[in-house]
């Protein structure tokens, strides 16, 4: 009788557990979601783009609005003020300050004409208020220190106008550090005096330091002198694939010793070999000189652009990244320095995308492939904001102004 007991516990206790679990999309649905690079501002100016639409990746080559959001159980992001680097002398540096000013107005702009469906948020305490109340959450970040260049006082302008994360580097070196990709090589040794000055004054104001473009010494810099953790907002390792916007393991454990984050980026040219075909970087290279690059593109010659890159991708295709490169980057984070510094950002509206996961509507079939590969709850908390969450607490809990 009292084994008949045991086994009739077991199987209720089993049935239980069954109907308890939670599938992927119930645990995705649980955990914030947040993208920490969203190029999408470069689309708010565009004539009769509206974040409120629901658009089409292979129509008009955008990535990110408020339906895809709730499609792809996106509670939030942060959205980029990019800034391309056009110069370093005073007019370059007027240009770069007041279309980073223009950017950033656009981004107030759009949350205060939808602020039914979102919120500019400066706190993660705020995100979590956005999201009880059914809202999607906004932080700004200024990528490209250029519209800083010039006076450094504007860091607090911009911080004045919600700006809570700042990448002192693109694709180019500039005044205040030495970029991963300039084709010059190094010019600073890593950060200028005024890019020493830049992580201070990033660490006064509770701002979050973004290396992703820097070079390896301007990160390795950026980690011995900040008083608080860095986030890389849209990059990937080295170990996995050698390219120079990946850092390499002996960083990544600095990193994580600082108590930061690796987003991975979902950039097929960042995650896989691809081949060289002369003919075809020729052609981009005169696209590009045409409309300047993707996020720079005026909205009248959105639909010519779009036309003439789909004719390049045609005429000399590459092989693209998928899920499956995109795992084993988080995994080899997971592996090396675990759950608690690792996330996503798919890099979108700025030339991020892969198979598989090619807008933010693709988030769950991450999850399902996260769930399959073992992670749990916990770790999917982590993974999709609260590894990035907990950085944005260290680092104004750490402010001094």
């Amino acid at each position: 009788m009292k084994i008949r007991s045991i086994l009739l516990a077991g199987l209720l206790s089993t049935v239980a557990g069954a109907a308890l679990a939670q599938t992927p999309a119930q645990m995705h649905e649980a955990a914030i979601v947040l993208d920490t690079h969203f190029d999408t501002p470069a689309n708010f100016a565009a004539r009769g783009w509206s974040i409120m639409d629901r658009h089409d990746y292979a129509v008009d080559g955008t990535q990110v609005d408020y339906p895809r959001m709730v499609e792809g159980g996106v509670d939030g992001g942060v959205f980029v003020v990019f800034t391309p680097q056009r110069g370093r002398d005073a007019v370059a540096d007027m240009w770069s300050r007041d279309h980073a000013l223009t950017r950033t107005a656009e981004i107030l702009q759009m949350t205060a004409r939808h602020h039914e469906h979102f919120v500019l948020v400066t706190t993660p305490a705020q995100a979590r208020e956005a999201l009880a109340r059914g809202k999607k959450f906004v932080f700004i970040s200024l990528e490209n220190g250029a519209p800083l260049a010039g006076d450094l006082s504007l860091m607090e302008t911009f911080y004045k106008l919600g700006v809570r994360m700042m990448g002192p580097v693109h694709f180019a070196n500039n005044a205040l550090a030495d970029s991963s990709t300039d084709p010059g090589g190094p010019e600073w040794g890593g950060l200028s005096e005024a890019g020493r000055a830049f992580v201070s004054h990033a660490n006064d104001l509770g701002i979050v330091i973004d290396p992703s473009h820097a070079s390896d010494a301007a990160l390795d810099q950026m980690l011995e002198l900040s008083r608080a953790p860095l986030v890389l907002s849209h990059s990937g390792v080295k170990a996995v694939y050698d390219h120079p916007r990946n850092i390499p393991d002996t960083l990544l454990r600095k990193l994580a010793d600082k108590g930061g984050v690796i987003q991975i980026n979902a950039f097929s040219g960042y995650m896989i070999e691809t081949p060289r075909i002369p003919e075809r970087n020729a052609a981009l290279a005169a696209l590009t000189q045409k409309y300047g690059q993707p996020v720079e593109v005026k909205p009248e010659q959105r639909e010519a652009y779009l036309a003439e890159r789909a004719d390049i991708e045609a005429r000399y295709p590459l092989p693209r990244a998928n899920m499956d490169d995109l795992m084993k980057h988080i995994l080899h984070v997971v592996e090396t320095v675990g759950i608690d510094h690792v996330g996503l950002s798919g890099d979108f509206d700025g030339g991020g995308g892969i198979e598989g996961l090619e807008d933010v509507t693709a988030f769950p079939a991450l999850t399902e492939r996260l769930v399959a590969a073992g992670f749990t709850q916990d770790d999917l908390d982590k993974f999709w904001g609260g590894n990035v969450l907990r950085v944005m607490e260290q680092v104004q809990a750490a402010a001094t102004r």
